[in-house]
């Protein structure tokens, strides 16, 4: 008798089932999904990225596709922390894979509150902070792409709470290993490698562009090898566990990742393709440990020969 191989992963000290995680932004609140897939299955659920207060996103159109992935620029719509705890929170705390949120601000004071607030909940075991978005006090340049002002937002979360502090980075940098030192010294948990990379598309008909915003985030397998190679190079550096994210449509794009030094993978553009692929993907990774003879999925984890 075949016997299963051993999924679990560690994730700065919470326990995931398997490695494969919901990306935020592309699972809504995870109840979206309660029709198509078993969510008990899940590694880990990231939900959508709240805000301090709803907000509406940017106006249409706001996504278009592309060669091998899709632009958005949804301007990240949500309804807002405190309506998500009443109306969103109930149905995931009944779930048993760990909940992250994601938490957005326009000012470091917006990730203070926010992680004050989730800090409160029991039922949200991990925070992951997007600092991918404009500061507004430092003329729209975005948190992530400056070592400095990553750190202090992320050492602004890390006061507030005790739970998993899991920090989004931005591949719209020269150097993504100075950015990832910066949030680890601020007290980060993990690191989550990609987010989307800064792109645009153009109408040739109408001369426009085919975004609302001018300027929208590229995901989906176009990315995969950018992503790839930022984790490999922070698994260098970094102490830190890494989840992989970048178009990871199929088990061999997560394995890549395993492979290359992520401890767990987030699986975004892939959702609205196929709805399964994340219980096709932990049953495709259970699979190749299985024909390879490999007991536990952590022995796959950072194996990448150079």
């Amino acid at each position: 008798m075949t016997v299963k191989p051993d999924m679990r992963v560690d994730l700065g000290g919470i326990q995931l089932q398997n490695p494969v995680m919901t990306a935020s932004g592309t699972f809504g609140y995870g109840r979206e999904f309660d029709h198509l897939i078993d969510l008990n299955r899940l590694g880990g659920i990231i939900v959508k990225g709240l805000s301090l207060l709803p907000s509406r996103g940017n106006p249409p159109p706001r996504i278009v596709e592309t060669a091998c992935g899709m632009i958005n620029a949804i301007g990240l719509e949500n309804v807002g922390i405190e309506r998500f705890i009443a109306e969103k929170l109930p149905f995931l705390q009944d779930l048993n894979p760990p909940l992250l949120v994601n938490i957005y601000g326009k000012v470091q004071e917006d990730y203070h509150q926010l992680a004050a607030r989730i800090d409160e909940e029991a039922a949200i075991d991990g925070i992951e902070v997007n600092i991918s978005c404009p500061n507004v006090k430092a003329g729209g340049m975005a948190f992530g792409v400056d070592p400095q002002a990553a750190f202090d937002v992320i050492r602004a979360v890390r006061s507030q709470t005790s739970k998993l502090v899991i920090v989004k980075l931005s591949p719209n940098v020269t150097d993504i290993t100075e950015i990832a030192a910066a949030v680890e010294e601020a007290g980060a948990d993990g690191i989550s490698l990609i987010n989307t990379i800064s792109a645009m598309a153009v109408d040739v008909n109408t001369r426009r562009p085919k975004i609302a915003n001018i300027i929208g985030g590229l995901s989906g397998p176009a990315i995969k090898p950018v992503a790839l190679r930022m984790v490999w190079q922070v698994a260098q550096k970094s102490k830190l566990p890494i989840i992989g994210i970048g178009g990871i449509m199929t088990a061999e794009d997560a394995l890549e990742f395993l492979i290359t030094g992520a401890t767990a993978i987030e699986v975004g553009t892939a959702n609205f393709v196929n709805p399964r692929v994340t219980i096709d993907i932990i049953d495709g990774i259970e699979a190749f440990l299985t024909d390879h003879g490999i007991a536990s999925v952590m022995d796959i984890i950072g194996t990448l020969e150079t």
